[in-house]
């Protein structure tokens, strides 16, 4: 085998390398086609549209999703909320880490460290009881920890990285 072939052997092991570390390609993600209701941007690494993910509802539905019931300090009883695992959104958009300032309609803002997203932690919830979230309803995305189910998920802190009306999302390492 010639210095050349060995060359290039190498570089095509390298190559292959990066592609199974970084997987996630803006092939990746399908093009919303209804209304965008959450963009994420920054360091991702799975995109769809000029270095942005937008999620329409649908693309949001068609991840693995979860359920769980929780009362809130913002409403009365018990609500069954049902979303996308934060974590899962995060996996599918090639995080790895970092801070997510988490962004609403009305442009308020919070931070939320990428650690949060656990596989029973938050959602990013877009129903509560089997219904979707209206703006006035605090959707149309409210992102919802499950209180009930983890009390050192009752903290102030916590209650403060739940924004209603989510509309997009900047990962920062």
């Amino acid at each position: 085998m010639t210095s050349y072939s060995y060359a290039r052997r190498a570089a095509t092991v390298v190559l292959a390398s990066m592609i199974l570390a970084n997987p996630a390609t803006a092939a990746d993600l399908p093009e919303a086609t209804g209304d965008v209701i959450l963009t994420v941007d920054g360091d991702i690494s799975a995109t769809n549209d000029d270095g942005k993910a937008l999620f329409d509802l649908e693309m949001l539905r068609a991840m693995e999703t979860r359920t769980f019931v929780t009362e809130t300090i913002w409403t009365e009883g018990a609500l069954t909320f049902e979303g996308v695992g934060l974590e899962t959104l995060l996996d599918a958009l090639g995080v790895k880490g970092g801070t997510l300032t988490a962004t609403a309609i009305n442009d308020y803002a919070v931070e939320i460290p990428a650690s949060d997203a656990a596989p029973d932690g938050p959602i990013i919830a877009f129903h509560v009881n089997g219904e979707p979230m209206s703006v006035r309803e605090k959707g149309p995305l409210w992102i919802v920890y499950p209180f009930d189910d983890n009390t050192s998920y009752q903290t102030e802190q916590i209650y403060s990285r739940s924004i209603w009306q989510l509309d997009r999302i900047t990962v920062s390492q």
